[in-house]
């Protein structure tokens, strides 16, 4: 099994920043991907960004050019640095860790809440 544990969220006024964090721990699979999704208040949960092993990302056209995700191999951490935020990113942000095995076992964190306020 693996966890994963998230930190850093809170209230932040628009334009500011943030970073969140998210440690994973138990018996991961060397290759995999992690990353964040979100889901805002009456929305559907959406994906925000992506990072693989090697450090290829991906992101939401919404966040392009405000957030930045990375992650740290040695310590199975990925992060979220979230800049010039707005009243439209408060969501509860959700930390994952996708396999990239034949099961293909996908890992979810309890969440952070993010709010901007306007």
């Amino acid at each position: 099994q693996v966890q994963l544990v998230e930190s850093g969220g809170g209230l932040v006024q628009a334009g500011g920043s943030l970073r969140l964090s998210c440690a994973a721990s138990g018996n991961i699979f060397s290759r995999n991907i992690m990353g964040w999704y979100r889901r805002a208040p009456g929305k559907q949960r959406e994906l925000v960004a992506t990072v693989s092993g090697g450090g290829t990302t991906n992101y939401a056209d919404s966040v392009k050019g405000r957030f930045t995700v990375s992650r740290d191999n040695a310590k199975n951490t990925v992060y979220l640095q979230m800049n010039s935020l707005k009243p439209e990113d408060t969501a509860v942000y959700y930390c994952y860790l996708k396999e990239l095995s034949i099961v293909g076992s996908t890992y979810w964190g309890q969440g952070t809440q993010v709010t901007v306020s306007s």
